[in-house]
């Protein structure tokens, strides 16, 4: 009776182990499948338009009202910023971040190549659209001396909303 009782405990303790162990694994699938759904949504979200809301808010709770707050927050201090209009052949150049501001265009037949351009007195540039086909380096100095701050930027369509710097000449490349 005892090696019945022993192997009977054995079993039922045996059907127990094995019945936690499955339910933590399911468990463990379960929360590893949420987990992968989470991702992959985040990262469908982050390739669609952001038109309603940003990705983080799309996968933000929403059960209560501190968390629309948050969300509400997120989404000004990430909002998209509109590409400022540069037509093909342009340097655009505005002088406020985010391409607002008052904006002047140069296009390659008015511009020496690989000449230092200084922009007109008392102005400077905080976003920049290259469209001229042709790489553009951006000087911090009215000179394009490179003692000071400078960055270059392809020409096939390169966008900056936000220069590190404030721009006050260029030169473009040949190539």
């Amino acid at each position: 009776m005892r090696m019945t009782m022993t192997t009977s405990t054995a079993k039922a303790a045996s059907s127990s182990v094995t019945a936690t162990t499955t339910t933590s694994t399911s468990a463990f699938r379960l929360a590893g499948a949420r987990r992968a759904t989470a991702v992959g949504a985040l990262a469908v979200a982050a390739l669609l338009p952001q038109t309603a809301g940003t990705a983080a808010e799309a996968a933000a709770p929403t059960s209560s009202a501190s968390s629309a707050s948050s969300a509400s927050a997120v989404r000004a201090a990430a909002a998209p910023v509109r590409l400022g209009q540069c037509g093909a052949g342009e340097l655009c150049l505005w002088e406020k971040d985010d391409f607002k501001g008052a904006r002047k265009t140069y296009e390659l037949a008015g511009i020496d190549i690989e000449s230092c351009v200084p922009l007109p007195k008392g102005t400077s540039v905080q976003s920049l659209a290259n469209r001229t086909g042709r790489p553009v380096t951006t000087y911090q100095s009215e000179e394009c001396g490179e003692t000071a701050e400078f960055e270059t930027y392809p020409g096939g369509g390169t966008w900056l909303p936000r220069s590190p710097y404030r721009v006050r000449a260029f030169k473009v490349w040949e190539r």
